[in-house]
């Protein structure tokens, strides 16, 4: 997915605040979502996916309007969590990575539930679940 490093995203000095790199985290769930299991049949389910842990290793600055590549994958699945990597790459370098840890929760309940059925069948069909 692509961004572009807005005025707003950075700070006095040019360069892309690191808090805008988790509002590109969402983004790129979100979209992984929309590919494999959206969001709106989900929340018909009364399932909704929630983040338990992020960790993010900022490489390289990014400055205003520096064209970034967001990529996100699924890497490892069990029964309730998930994980996802993610990477930002401009020209061909890394600037970013991430890892996050993901669960499923009932929406009403607010308990854990198994990952979906499709979501899970999605990610065995995948190689090692990235696309």
């Amino acid at each position: 997915m692509p961004f572009r490093a807005k005025t707003y995203d950075v700070d006095f000095a040019g360069i892309v605040n690191n808090g805008v790199y988790i509002r590109w985290l969402e983004d790129l769930r979100l979209k992984l979502l929309d590919d494999y299991l959206p969001l709106e049949m989900l929340i018909e389910r009364e399932t909704i996916p929630v983040l338990r842990e992020t960790k993010i290793r900022y490489l390289k600055p990014v400055h205003l309007i520096q064209r970034v590549v967001g990529r996100m994958w699924i890497c490892e699945m069990g029964r309730v969590k998930f994980w996802l990597e993610a990477e930002f790459v401009v020209d061909d370098q890394i600037v970013a990575d991430a890892r996050q840890l993901g669960a499923f929760i009932h929406s009403i309940r607010r308990r854990p539930v198994a990952v979906p059925g499709e979501l899970a069948e999605k990610y065995k069909e995948t190689a090692f679940g990235r696309s």
